[in-house]
């Protein structure tokens, strides 16, 4: 990449202020970015006493959200005792809160700060690859600090492109891309299909993919996750092979203790694709249940990951008992 890279694309979303954001539909909206600007500016621990406060009020006032993130350590933990999942759902939240408060950094402090606080483990096996001639997929699973990876490596002049959904909020739609693309980069909607994305990962992009929620039963396959089968998107391989991109597995971590980012880079997969699309894409879960068992608490687990169930007529959404698991982590 040079300095003359032009990250502009037509295909690409690009939302722009609108003045139709001022009117008071959306002054709720601001009030929450005023309060949330000079909290991201507070001491550490002062945002890691808030948000642990929060999370112990949370996990025991009942709600889907919470809901979820318990059906989820409970079927893929089945190990752990009822204690352990209860200090692994509210080591997640304080991971989550700390982690929200503090998101206006990416866009208050600079990139020489962004930098000195973000450790990077493994970036040469990126670089071998870029250096090798190679195109990079890189396979970033839905940790909190999933928006990391992307503005760091750009703040190197290493752009990403990545595909997402928009926002059903415009103002924050337009806040977060412009967070999201402030080093450069580019950001296709999921909606219009995915050429734009294998385009410019030819035109040595890093792509951004983010594999591992629930579509539906028309666009997934059923692959063991955590020996459940889960419903997962299967078109990594092919997208390796049609982008001619070697696919680097990347897992970002939020150091909620010291307010740190963590982002460690795996070495590029070799003899992939196969000609198997099942072996393929239980290797995408392999590697994001290896990553989760060393950190469990970085992970969405307040996402519907497992709602399509494989058999419906035998097995309805783990997420529909609700007073059921409530009952599991009540306090």
């Amino acid at each position: 990449m040079t300095d003359k890279r032009d990250d502009f694309d037509p295909n690409a979303y690009n939302p722009t202020f609108e003045w139709s954001f001022l009117t008071p539909k959306f002054w709720g909206t601001w009030l929450t970015v005023l309060i949330g600007l000079p909290l991201a500016l507070f001491p550490h621990k002062a945002k890691l006493f808030i948000a642990t406060k929060l999370a112990r009020m949370l996990i025991n006032k009942p709600s889907r959200t919470i809901n979820n993130a318990w059906v989820n350590i409970s079927v893929c933990f089945p190990e752990k005792s009822e204690q352990e999942r209860k200090e692994l759902l509210e080591k997640t939240l304080i991971t989550a809160g700390t982690f929200l408060l503090s998101f206006a950094n990416l866009t208050l402090r600079s990139a020489k700060w962004l930098q000195a606080n973000t450790t990077i483990n493994g970036m040469e096996h990126l670089q071998e690859t870029l250096d090798s001639g190679s195109k990079a997929i890189l396979l970033v699973p839905h940790t909190w600090g999933i928006d990391i990876p992307a503005v760091v490596l750009a703040s190197h002049d290493l752009p990403v492109s990545a595909m997402a959904k928009r926002q059903k909020n415009p103002v924050m739609d337009w806040l977060m891309h412009r967070q999201r693309v402030q080093y450069g980069g580019r950001v296709y909607e999921r909606d219009n299909g995915i050429k734009p994305f294998i385009k410019s990962v030819r035109d040595d992009y890093l792509g951004y993919y983010l594999p591992d929620q629930d579509h539906g039963r028309e666009h997934s396959i059923f692959v063991d996750f955590f020996n459940i089968p889960k419903a997962t998107l299967p078109g990594l391989g092919k997208l390796s092979k049609v982008s001619r991109a070697k696919i680097i597995p990347v897992f970002s971590v939020y150091d909620a203790a010291s307010g740190k980012y963590i982002i460690n880079i795996s070495p590029a997969w070799e003899d992939y694709p196969t000609a198997d699309e099942h072996t393929d894409t239980r290797r995408m879960n392999a590697y994001i249940e290896s990553e989760l068992r060393k950190t469990p608490e970085q992970y969405m687990w307040v996402l519907k990951f497992l709602h399509t169930q494989e058999d419906p007529k035998s097995f309805a959404s783990p997420y529909n008992n609700e007073k059921n698991w409530m009952a599991g982590y009540k306090r």
